[in-house]
């Protein structure tokens, strides 16, 4: 299989300002004073075609700096890094909605954003309103009238049901009620077994990744100190990691 995602020595450095005002001047003057943090240090690694992996790591271990530069919303400092095919993240799941416009014309939107052509979207429509589930009466209702889980919920469903090649996903599982959290899982379970689809799953839930991925990346102030098969991955990640 081939090579879908890449990381070649990549290392991510953020500036970090002491305040909004400083960092407004830091774009206009470099010499601005701030403190550099490496979010991500010499990462290496690559994905193939049909692969499910779990990233492992605590908070600012790097793991959503990875997932912002394989969905391009950042960019490396140093190294390079490749991505073939179409993504779909469940990360925030409600960024790129309109409030003013209705839940159906944002689905028009998200797909748009995500390069999809309206007749896809077209045909995609009626699956992604009945995946979401939020009612018919809402779902021609400005996006601002949603209570915080409607707009996850749809959300979700339009990204979980474009026919992704590369599929990641944030802790995105804990979306609505007990009922819509199973749901989800499974959705992602049949993405999975879909013939070559790819699977980035990027937790601290060992057992929920241990349950539908076979390989496990784990991450430590920025750098990847074990990359293994997900059940050695996850007993690194919780006692290492973890100290458990």
């Amino acid at each position: 299989m081939k090579e879908v995602i890449k990381f070649e020595h990549v290392t991510k450095i953020y500036k970090l300002y002491r305040n909004d005002k400083a960092r407004l001047k830091g774009i206009f003057f470099k010499n601005t004073k701030h403190t550099e943090k490496k979010a991500v240090d010499d990462v290496s690694f690559s994905i193939k075609k049909g692969e499910a992996v779990a990233i492992f790591g605590k908070n600012g271990a790097g793991k959503s700096t990875i997932l912002k530069m394989i969905t391009g919303v950042t960019y490396p400092n140093n190294g390079k890094i490749k991505v073939e095919g179409r993504v779909s993240a469940l990360l925030e799941l409600t960024s790129g909605f309109d409030p003013e416009f209705t839940g159906r014309e944002n689905i028009y939107l998200k797909g748009q954003i995500l390069g999809i052509s309206n007749d896809e979207i077209e045909g995609l429509e009626p699956t992604i309103i009945d995946f979401a589930d939020i009612g018919e009466e809402y779902i021609d209702q400005p996006v601002r009238t949603y209570s915080s889980g409607m707009k996850a919920r749809l959300g979700f469903a339009i990204n979980a049901n474009i026919n992704p090649e590369i599929l990641i996903v944030d802790e995105a599982l804990s979306v609505g009620d007990e009922k819509f959290k199973n749901k989800c899982l499974k959705k992602v379970n049949e993405i999975v077994n879909k013939e070559h689809v790819t699977l980035l799953f990027v937790t601290h839930a060992t057992e929920t990744a241990q349950s539908f991925c076979e390989r496990g990346i784990v991450l430590k102030h920025g750098k990847l100190i074990y990359d293994a098969p997900i059940n050695e991955a996850a007993e690194m990640y919780r006692k290492e990691v973890l100290e458990l």
